[in-house]
């Protein structure tokens, strides 16, 4: 019988997200990287004619582009697997998906292409395997590095920035190793589609370039084992007492999980309202544009401080897209869950993503994100 195909990278942090799910599903799969006549002919056109990492080929030909589509698709087939059913921790699982695909790009960029010294012969070799083969392979591979150098500054990474991303970071490590230090996973003895979200930098960049993997094992160590264990299908918690395969009960949520969120809402928070500013802005001057029309990936710069540094960063349609995903969790929640859930994400300082909308709301068509 044919497997599914997905087509990644070890290298890339999108395809991360999607691997780690195929695995703790069990689901038989084989990873190729997209530079064969075959992806050109007979995969990209299902894709919407975008090349962009993570796609899958399932057995009877279907394509699926983007790593959240692939989960949701899987989910939705295995009976939600991976999604908690309780208020708290259904909206939490979601909003740590967004985090991890939207809210850790600045550390993730940083620390890949702002250490040449560490990992620029580990990134040439990677990176030249994603090229056709041919005499211009390394041209194409260079050329394509310069690209996402260029991305780097774009995500607010510059050196006037530097010592607040690296500060932040690293206190990031310190709050994800003491959770991961009480339970295996986000929430309990299991991952939720939160994990799948936070492996995504947490691994292709954070946890295997070579200057934050040494970081990671040198300062964070319970956090370096739950990279190792979103890679691995057997839940891998033998070193905790608590061995069933369940979330906490009772919907409880860990005071270190409120550390974390507390940590993370720093920038994340900031960097939210002033994105939607910006690309709110930017829809109110499209008067012509239809729906269907292809949602951009940046429309503009967003500005805005961190422990008094100004950092200017790509405003992202997309991350409103899976920030919508949590919106809708929270809507769907009874009026006293929805306090509880207010609650507890004014504790942790998000209380304020709720509101963060843009005036136009983006979907799915064809494979590709498209304004409605």
């Amino acid at each position: 019988m044919k497997k599914i195909t997905l087509y990644g990278s070890s290298l890339s942090l999108y395809a991360g997200r999607a691997r780690s799910y195929l695995i703790k599903t069990n689901l038989d799969y084989v990873e190729t990287i997209p530079n064969t006549q075959y992806f050109r002919e007979n995969v990209l056109p299902k894709a919407g004619n975008r090349q962009s990492l993570p796609t899958i080929e399932l057995p009877d030909g279907k394509v699926i582009r983007d790593g959240a589509a692939i989960i949701d698709h899987f989910e939705s087939v295995n009976g939600h697997k991976f999604s908690p059913t309780t208020p708290k921790q259904q909206v939490l699982s979601r909003l740590f998906d967004v985090i991890g695909a939207e809210g850790l790009l600045r550390p993730a960029m940083h620390y890949r292409w702002n250490f040449d010294d560490f990992n620029k012969a580990f990134l040439t070799y990677h990176f030249s395997e994603l090229m056709p083969s041919g005499p211009g392979r390394m041209a194409q591979a260079e050329k394509s590095m310069n690209q996402m150098r260029n991305a780097c500054m774009a995500f607010g990474a510059v050196p006037d920035t530097f010592k607040v991303v690296e500060a932040l970071y690293t206190e990031l490590l310190s709050a994800l190793n003491a959770h991961f230090a009480e339970v295996p996973y986000l929430l309990g003895n299991k991952p939720c589609v939160g994990d799948f979200g936070m492996i995504a930098p947490l691994f292709a960049h954070l946890g295997r370039d070579p200057k934050p993997l040494s970081l990671m094992q040198s300062e964070a160590v319970r956090l370096f084992r739950w990279v190792e264990r979103m890679n691995r299908p057997e839940p891998d918690i033998g070193e905790f007492e608590q061995q069933t395969n369940a979330y906490l009960a009772n919907d409880e949520i860990p005071q270190t999980l409120i550390n974390l969120l507390r940590h993370i809402a720093i920038d994340f928070v900031p960097e939210t309202k002033a994105a939607a500013d910006v690309i709110n802005s930017w829809l109110a001057q499209q008067t012509n544009l239809a729906a269907g029309t292809q949602v951009q990936r940046g429309v503009g710069m967003g500005s805005f401080e961190v422990r008094g540094i100004t950092v200017n960063a790509l405003a992202q349609p997309y991350r409103f897209y899976l920030l919508s995903r949590v919106q809708q969790a929270f809507e769907s929640l009874t009026d006293d869950e929805q306090d509880n859930v207010r609650a507890l994400l004014k504790t942790c300082h998000m209380d304020a993503i709720l509101d963060y909308k843009l005036n136009r709301d983006i979907g799915r068509k064809d494979n590709l994100e498209v304004w409605l």
